[in-house]
């Protein structure tokens, strides 16, 4: 399951706002609302509603009357994602993020994880790995980009690199009070996993 998958009841961390992209990442001139703002917040509502289907078929016709407009791009990858079509996916993600001017930055981050797990769960675990170290790169304190570059580095043989950012995710992010009292040394170890005396 891919993590649009998994966020599919959500709102989700990679809305804008209400959705639509209301003229932020392209579309918009000065200012004004993009044309299809509200078409666009239409059908990402019936997503969260649980209309998948029809949000789908709603947001391919959009894609298709404004193929210049990422967040619209973004959002029919994702509703392709809910519904377990991620070959689909893929080319309306790796459309979102190409085009200028892109994404804001919240929907990036979510492209660039959709796609990057959407290529894990589809075994290109390459494409995987390159696409979630962009995301790290663009946007280092998302927690969730490192927990799925871990998983794509897992696939991918590197077991100590993997291992290496959830401990440093672990130790950074939990709230367990056990944990918090080994962070130092969960973080010291995480970098070298090997090390004996």
């Amino acid at each position: 399951m891919s993590e649009q998958r998994a966020q599919s009841g959500e709102a989700g961390r990679a809305q804008t706002g209400d959705g639509s992209g209301n003229g932020r990442g392209n579309g918009g001139e000065s200012g004004s609302p993009w044309v299809g703002a509200s078409a666009l917040a239409e059908a990402v509502r019936l997503r969260e509603e649980g209309q998948q289907e029809e949000a789908r078929q709603r947001l391919l016709a959009l894609s298709a009357a404004h193929p210049e407009h990422a967040e619209t791009a973004y959002q029919t990858a994702w509703a392709h994602d809910v519904l377990g079509l991620e070959a689909e996916a893929v080319p309306h993600y790796e459309r979102a993020l190409a085009l200028t001017p892109g994404l804001d930055p919240e929907s990036r981050s979510g492209a660039l994880l959709g796609l990057g797990s959407t290529y894990r769960i589809l075994g290109r675990y390459e494409d995987a790995v390159t696409t979630l170290r962009r995301g790290t790169e663009e946007f280092p304190d998302d927690g969730a980009l490192r927990a799925f570059l871990a998983m794509a580095l897992h696939n991918t043989g590197e077991h100590q690199e993997a291992m290496r950012l959830l401990l440093r995710l672990l130790a950074a992010g939990s709230t367990d009070p056990a944990v918090g009292r080994y962070r130092r040394a969960i973080e010291y170890y995480a970098d070298d996993l090997d090390a004996t005396v």
